[in-house]
């Protein structure tokens, strides 16, 4: 019979190939998916993988995989550095609204006023936004002891409604002939998250999300917070040996994952959606814990992974249009890759071994 059996110390070699066979996994997984729903799963991988890279149209999607994967790097350094500690920040889509919501409803209020200043203040108040947002389960954690994963998800359907709320409300475009939504702020040069280069896909999102990976590279490698945050992780009885404030690290944890999600909600908003609008939150949030789990919490691996992650939005909007597959298979695909993940990360620190059955007369 087979068993687990605990290793000594984790394995490196497993940590690393973890993701790998975790992909490989998913393709294998998802193309019996793709079968039973009476698709080619050849084509259908091919597609997802291949075709936004390498097929005629490659020039229009590769762009997009900067695009999209901005977003997700950016939320999934913030929650890493959480997820590291032992913090766990599951609302991350709700901060992800509430952050785009303030730098929108900014840019809103002082429309049509053309201002330098108006893109920066906006950057600054989505960071604001999702930090706030992610100080109500901080605060309630470090005061009352509640559960963060609990608050921090609860909160995400509050911040559902009130972006409906504002769709169909304050942000409502006065000249939209009564159909819910703002002002298109792609239309708006002050508060237009435009490319840098054109046909580049880089846009200022991009750039900070460049900007939080070394940045999170740095602080956990070289800085002593790091090493609080690390050590709190492996081992929080030699964390509070050593005297590290856990309130000031939930807090600090927090916080700052937060206001990366608020910050990747007012790029997101500003820029490809353009638009407040009920169907705005398009999953980010929670796409980025794949992402964060699948780099390994590193950021250099968080940037690799939230490409990947990008690259199967992209394939999966072609396979969707090209082989009529349903969303619900691709966000299934998706899925898989995380439920891998964490199945094969199991032989990180336990071993298979084949052990006899005892037999008792």
């Amino acid at each position: 019979m087979l068993r687990l059996e605990k290793r000594p110390s984790p394995s490196q070699t497993w940590a690393y190939l973890a993701p790998v066979l975790a992909v490989i996994a998913t393709m294998i997984g998802g193309g019996v998916m793709f079968a039973l729903l009476g698709k080619d799963p050849f084509e259908a991988i091919r597609i997802i993988f291949y075709d936004p890279l390498f097929s005629e149209f490659a020039w229009y999607y590769r762009p997009q995989l900067l695009i999209k994967g901005a977003p997700l790097v950016l939320i999934a350094i913030g929650l890493s550095m959480g997820f590291r500690a032992g913090i766990w920040n599951i609302g991350a889509e709700g901060q992800y609204i509430i952050g785009a919501l303030f730098g929108a409803g900014f840019a809103l209020a002082l429309y049509p006023t053309e201002s330098p200043f108006i893109f920066p203040s906006m950057i600054l108040l989505g960071a604001l936004g999702g930090f706030l947002w992610a100080m109500i389960p901080a605060l309630l954690k470090t005061k009352f002891g509640t559960n963060e994963i609990l608050v921090s998800l609860m909160l995400v359907y509050v911040a559902e409604q009130l972006l409906a709320s504002m769709s169909l409300g304050l942000m409502k475009n006065p000249e939209g002939f009564g159909f819910p939504g703002s002002r298109n702020l792609q239309q708006y040069d002050s508060a237009h998250n435009a490319e840098i280069w054109v046909g580049s896909g880089v846009h200022m999102g991009v750039v900070f999300a460049l900007m939080a990976v070394i940045f999170a590279y740095v602080l956990l490698a070289r800085h002593q917070l790091g090493f609080h945050i690390r050590l709190t992780g492996e081992s929080p009885k030699a964390a509070r040996f050593a005297g590290i404030n856990p309130n000031r690290l939930i807090i600090f944890c927090l916080g700052s994952s937060g206001a990366l999600a608020g910050l990747a909600g007012m790029f997101e908003i500003a820029g490809p959606s353009g638009q407040v609008n009920i169907a705005f939150n398009s999953g980010y949030g929670f796409t980025a814990i794949i992402v964060a789990f699948l780099g390994r919490l590193n950021p250099l691996g968080i940037m690799l992974a939230g490409l990947l992650m990008a690259l199967t939005y992209i394939g999966g909007e072609i396979a969707q249009s090209s082989l009529g597959l349903p969303a619900a298979a691709i966000q299934a695909f998706q899925g898989m890759l995380l439920f891998f993940l964490l199945a094969v990360d199991l032989l990180t620190n336990f071993k298979i071994k084949w052990a006899k059955a005892e037999v008792t007369l």
